[in-house]
């Protein structure tokens, strides 16, 4: 069996939140060793970000929240006072045996404590350094905070999410997930895995990679920022409605609302067949996709008219015996039941300090041939300390022991 492709690096972890944090964890999930730097004694902001919060094994609240959960499996926390000399020391000593550093604070701060890119460098030339932060390194907004809604906001993701204007509940509207954080942190891990590649087969040395949450957020609506650069147009809200032929979009059933996404001209007769109605095939309004766009509340009242006279699962059924992709809209419990998600192995049970057995999301990715690693839970608050002083820095225990005398961790 291959070990997975980044076993043997190391990664400094002094992010927080979701976005930078989530490209740590990913780096963790392909075999990097992960260490993550927190404040004594409050941590990562959000572990606290709760109710709801993980209960321990007497079912009483912790102070874990889902939200830090999410993004910090595969990691060991250690604390350290970063605004202390012998924590910002401490920090220099763990960077000269890292490969990648990942920081998401304010631009200019981490500078004050002698831990940003060129300081780092100088201890480390080797040392793959991202900055995830909202606006990046330069520009006008560079030294403002935000967090995710406002980068949906002003990366013009609101604005063509949601429904029309004109219909009830019509206007802008955010994805439920924090999307951005989402986005920015892969795109994070793209650049770092990029770095190590070039700095192993080409330079020898490191790079600063500077992510913004808005230029990802912008980036990841490709086609329809395509549409509005290559044509001038706007692209508009339309709901359910998706993004090629049509039509594509919920329709309601009998039972309940299902997806269906007629993405060329053989698939759109196809529906008509299963629904009994070839004829609307050939009905002047919708007999090319250009005419379908050109009617299309004529063709979403014509053919909900018609589902709404099946079974959801009847017509789910039909439909792909037709070749004709659709599904269901799943709440989160009737997902995780399905057996598609089942078999796919998308959560795992991992034995958390406080919380027992605990069932998380895991890692999406799948290798062919590859070793697998068990994954580990998300650590609690300086559950490594010492561990890492010990194995990484080659600490004693009296050295540690006066670290946390003095309060540098």
């Amino acid at each position: 069996m291959k070990r997975l492709p980044l076993a043997g690096i190391r990664v400094l972890d002094l992010s927080r939140i979701l976005a930078a944090p989530l490209a740590a964890q990913s780096l963790g999930d392909l075999g990097a060793e992960v260490i993550k730097v927190e404040r004594p004694g409050k941590g990562d902001e959000s572990r606290h970000w709760g109710p709801p919060f993980l209960k321990d094994r007497d079912g009483n609240d912790t102070r874990e929240s889902p939200m830090y959960l999410s993004a910090n499996r595969n990691k060991r926390s250690l604390t350290i006072d970063i605004a202390r000399p012998e924590g910002q020391r401490l920090v220099h000593q763990l960077a000269a045996q890292c490969d990648v550093l990942i920081e998401n604070y304010k631009v200019g701060d981490l500078q004050r404590y002698g831990l940003d890119y060129e300081s780092i460098r100088k201890t480390n030339p080797k040392i793959v350094y991202c900055s995830v932060t909202g606006y990046g390194q330069t520009g006008p907004y560079a030294k403002r905070p935000g967090y995710d809604t406002v980068f949906q906001a002003m990366g013009g993701l609101m604005s063509v999410t949601g429904l029309p204007d004109g219909v009830p509940g019509g206007g802008p509207m955010k994805t439920g997930p924090s999307i951005s954080d989402f986005i920015a942190g892969q795109y994070a891990t793209t650049g770092v895995i990029a770095a190590l590649y070039e700095r192993e087969t080409f330079s020898g040395e490191g790079q600063h990679i500077d992510i913004a949450l808005l230029d990802c957020t912008i980036a990841a609506q490709a086609h329809y920022v395509a549409t509005y650069l290559t044509t001038g147009i706007v692209p508009q809200r339309r709901g359910t409605e998706g993004n090629g032929g049509l039509p594509s979009q919920a329709f309601e059933c009998a039972d309940r609302s299902i997806v269906v996404i007629c993405g060329s001209e053989a698939q759109y007769k196809s529906f008509c067949e299963v629904l009994r109605h070839p004829e609307l095939a050939g009905d002047p309004r919708f007999s090319t996709n250009a005419k379908r766009l050109a009617h299309r509340a004529d063709l979403a009242s014509a053919f909900n008219a018609l589902t709404r006279t099946w079974q959801s699962d009847e017509l789910l059924a039909q439909l792909e015996a037709a070749g004709v992709p659709g599904g269901p809209i799943y709440t989160y419990p009737e997902m995780f039941a399905d057996a598609q998600v089942a078999q796919r192995e998308l959560t795992f049970e991992a034995e958390h300090v406080q919380g027992g057995a605990v069932k998380f999301l895991g890692n999406p990715i799948k290798f062919t041939g590859m070793e697998t690693r068990p994954p580990v839970a998300p650590p609690t608050l300086g559950q490594h300390t010492d561990e890492v002083l010990r194995d990484v820095l080659q600490l004693g225990e009296s050295d540690i022991a006066a670290l946390r005398a003095a309060g540098v961790i």
